[in-house]
C-alpha cells in the first residue's frame, strides 16, 4: 500500500505524528508537506493528495487540518475521491467497510494524537466489503457525472 499525506499549518504536529506511525508500519508513504508552519491554504495542499490518489498513483491519502473540514470538502471536489472526515475508531472502520473511502481527514484540533494513530491503523487495515455496499457506493460515484 503507498499513502500521500498532506496538513495544512493547522494540522503540521498531528502529520508529523501520523508519519511516524506510517513509518513504525512500515506503510510506504510520500509526505506533500507543508515544511513550515506559516500559514497556507488547504486546498493547495489537500487538492494535490486527491489529484494523485484519484489518478492511481496513491492507493490511499491522508488529509490533516485544524478540523479536517475544508481538507475533506476540498478533496471532494475531485472525481473518484470518497474523502471521509473521521474523528473516531468505529467511523474509520465503517467509511473504509461501507463507503470504500480513499481519503482519511482528521482534526489536529479536534483529537490528540493517540486516538489519531488508532483512526488511522484501524482506517489502513480495514478492508471494503463490497456486496451490497458496492453498489451504493457505484451510485454513490455517479453523481459526480
Amino acid at each position: 500500500m503507498k499513502i500521500a499525506i498532506s496538513s495544512d499549518h493547522g494540522g503540521n504536529r498531528l502529520r508529523m505524528e501520523i508519519i511516524q506511525l506510517l513509518t513504525e508500519l512500515k506503510v510506504q508513504f510520500d509526505d506533500f508537506g507543508p515544511a513550515t508552519d506559516d500559514s497556507v491554504d488547504y486546498s493547495d495542499f489537500s487538492t494535490p493528495i486527491a489529484n494523485a490518489v484519484a489518478a492511481g498513483k496513491y492507493d490511499r491519502g491522508i488529509l490533516i487540518c485544524g478540523t479536517g473540514i475544508g481538507m475533506s470538502i476540498a478533496a471532494n471536489k475531485v472525481k473518484g475521491i470518497r474523502c471521509a472526515l473521521v474523528h473516531d475508531v468505529f467511523s474509520a472502520k465503517a467509511t473504509r467497510e461501507h463507503n470504500d473511502s480513499n481519503i482519511l481527514a482528521m482534526g489536529e484540533r479536534v483529537i490528540g494524537p493517540g486516538l489519531a494513530r488508532e483512526i488511522v491503523t484501524t482506517w489502513l487495515n480495514t478492508s471494503f466489503e463490497g456486496g451490497r455496499h458496492q453498489r451504493r457506493v457505484e451510485k454513490m460515484m455517479e453523481l459526480e457525472n
